[in-house]
């Protein structure tokens, strides 16, 4: 299937991309079988759950302030992981024809956090979440990739893709759906996640903007990353070149004085007994030095 090798071979050569999914995917299965184990067990799991999921108690998170980075990383539900990578893998692809792989990581979590800022923000300013602050959570990488949506359709509004049953639509109107809903969707049962929605909106319309005016947000979170690898790279190793001590004069008059002598002997052996007496080194001694001498 033609189509099928060609979207194989661009996910091949998009390894950002492709470590996102993967650790989505591989937290999802792991958190999976750690809950299956301990019910097993009849262990509570959701202790579990709750050292990776953002809450909207502020005392809490600062209590588990890895949550920040851990939530858009964490989904419980099949079907909620499913929806979310799909459009991450299509919508991340999209975004690396015209940004790259540092830039598409960077503006993830960047998306995460102004998710998180916005659930955090709304449940603690409104009234309306008064009852549920203390037990609400976050979890998933919707927000991350609704900057990520929104990012691409910023930059490159016009641009259309094909949508099933639909026909091809223009990049803007999706992104436009999208936040829409969100909206509409800040007092139902998912007002946590719709709020991170629109947060992640906005990192991604302030991100493509920006990038537009020649600045880069995530300029400062790249170069952080790249420091903290290099703390981890293994330095090359050095070589240590040590030099010879020249040596005196002295050295090279004594090696030329035995080598005469040398010389002197195999002449006056050749006297006594003729050339053929020579050793094989002794004629090698002579024809070297007569080579030398020509």
């Amino acid at each position: 299937m033609p189509l099928f090798d060609e979207h194989r071979h661009r996910f091949q050569q998009e390894p950002m991309l492709k470590n996102l999914l993967y650790i989505n995917i591989a937290v999802f299965v792991i958190i999976q079988l750690v809950i299956l184990t301990l019910r097993l067990f009849n262990a509570n799991v959701d202790f579990v759950i709750r050292y990776g999921e953002l809450p909207s108690n502020v005392a809490i998170l600062l209590q588990q302030p890895w949550t920040l980075i851990t939530y858009m990383f964490l989904h419980l539900d099949f079907w909620h992981l499913l929806f979310n990578m799909l459009c991450l893998y299509w919508f991340g692809q999209l975004f690396l024809l015209y940004f790259s792989p540092k830039h598409l990581f960077s503006l993830y979590l960047v998306g995460g956090w102004f998710g998180a800022l916005f659930y955090i923000g709304a449940y603690n300013i409104f009234p309306y979440f008064d009852l549920v602050r203390d037990h609400s959570f976050l979890l998933g990488a919707s927000a991350s990739i609704m900057a990520i949506i929104v990012a691409v359709a910023t930059h490159v509004p016009n641009f259309e893709v094909p949508l099933w049953l639909i026909g091809r639509i223009k990049l803007k109107y999706i992104a436009i759906f999208a936040v829409t809903i969100s909206v509409l969707g800040v007092s139902s049962n998912n007002a946590g996640g719709e709020f991170s929605h629109l947060g992640g909106a906005l990192a991604g319309f302030f991100f493509a903007r920006r990038f537009h005016a020649g600045k880069d947000i995530t300029k400062w979170l790249n170069q952080f990353i790249d420091w903290i690898i290099t703390l981890f790279k293994p330095k090359p190793k050095k070589f240590k070149v040590t030099y010879g001590r020249p040596k005196p004069d002295a050295y090279y008059n004594k090696k030329a004085f035995d080598q005469e002598k040398e010389i002197d002997r195999i002449l006056e052996k050749i006297k006594r007994s003729g050339y053929d007496s020579l050793s094989a080194e002794e004629k090698k001694t002579l024809f070297d030095r007569s080579n030398k001498s020509n």
